[in-house]
């Protein structure tokens, strides 16, 4: 099949094709398709899906050039990624928050399973390498609930424990201690909402963000909750806060296994818990692979090489 496509602009033919034509030669190896650029024109030609395929690429990466952004080696692969994945897969899936114009969506088959456990189920384990998007997908989903008013209140956990590095002589108060250990979950809620509703919302207790050992005693109504690094948990806390759920409520942990930074000999509690509960009517468990890796393409790499290894460089 050949299949010509036309550059919308010309003056952006450098950012389309990347240094050196470096996005075109990612596009051809992944796709193993013919690549023949003009002026202001792209020839492909190969087999029909995967002319098919590397077409709605291009057509992602010139939406991406059209709307003012610019376009890395990382739109690249995640084009790919989107391009690569069957239609069936990422149809109504596609997640809406509150950014203008702006939807998240399953990059990969195991990413678009995750998406229908949380949806379909009150309590939702994830377990899955770096850069997988355990936590990217699961702040998108309750900030997509609470637009939809089916939620009253998001809250985001987070153990408060050290990656191999001693924190409790940082200046400052509480908070100020606390907030380099929450702050990868502001950090995907900023693409989700602007900075003044963000701000807005903590005020009136809409979104927390808490550290895990702040959640006992409570009775969390009306509301998703997110355990994020849930490996660093033991089974005490892991028990103290799945016992928080409340009614009409959904829960999501989030963990990588092999990244535990609990004392030698602790038993990690998202582990125990999988264990446990596993097989029990309303509880999912979803298993990330490095194949569901959406980060920079290097990340896949680094995750493989230190996989069996180690459960963690201290």
């Amino acid at each position: 099949m050949d299949l010509t496509l036309a550059i919308d602009d010309a003056a952006k033919r450098h950012a389309l094709f990347g240094p050196a034509d470096r996005h075109l030669r990612m596009i051809r190896s992944t796709f193993n398709v013919t690549i023949a650029a003009r002026d202001s024109t792209i020839k492909l030609s190969g087999r029909n899906d995967a002319v098919s395929q590397a077409a709605r690429v291009f057509a992602t990466l010139q939406d991406r050039l059209r709307s003012g952004a610019v376009v890395t080696e990382d739109d690249v692969s995640e084009a790919i990624a989107q391009a690569a994945m069957p239609a069936e897969q990422t149809n109504g899936r596609a997640i809406d928050v509150y950014t203008a114009n702006y939807m998240v969506t399953p990059k990969t088959e195991g990413q678009a399973a995750y998406i229908d456990a949380i949806r379909n189920h009150d309590l939702t384990f994830c377990l899955g390498p770096a850069g997988t998007g355990k936590t990217y997908l699961a702040v998108a989903v309750c900030v997509s609930m609470l637009k939809a008013r089916e939620i009253r209140r998001v809250v985001l956990v987070r153990p408060a424990v050290e990656a191999g590095e001693k924190l409790g002589f940082l200046p400052g108060d509480m908070q100020a201690k606390v907030n380099p250990y929450l702050r990868p979950l502001f950090d995907a809620m900023h693409d989700m909402m602007t900075f003044d509703q963000i701000k807005r919302f903590m005020e009136n207790d809409v979104i927390e963000v808490i550290p895990l050992a702040f959640m006992r005693g409570r009775t969390l109504n009306h509301s998703a909750v997110i355990l994020d690094e849930a490996q660093n948990a033991t089974p005490a806390q892991m028990l103290m806060f799945l016992t928080r759920l409340g009614q009409q409520s959904k829960m999501i942990v989030t963990g990588d296994a092999s990244q535990t930074d609990l004392p030698d000999g602790q038993v990690s509690g998202v582990v125990d818990a999988v264990r446990r509960l596993r097989g029990i009517n309303n509880v999912a468990v979803v298993e990330l692979e490095r194949t569901d890796i959406v980060r920079h393409r290097l990340v896949q790499q680094i995750v493989h090489a230190y996989d069996g290894n180690q459960s963690r460089g201290r």
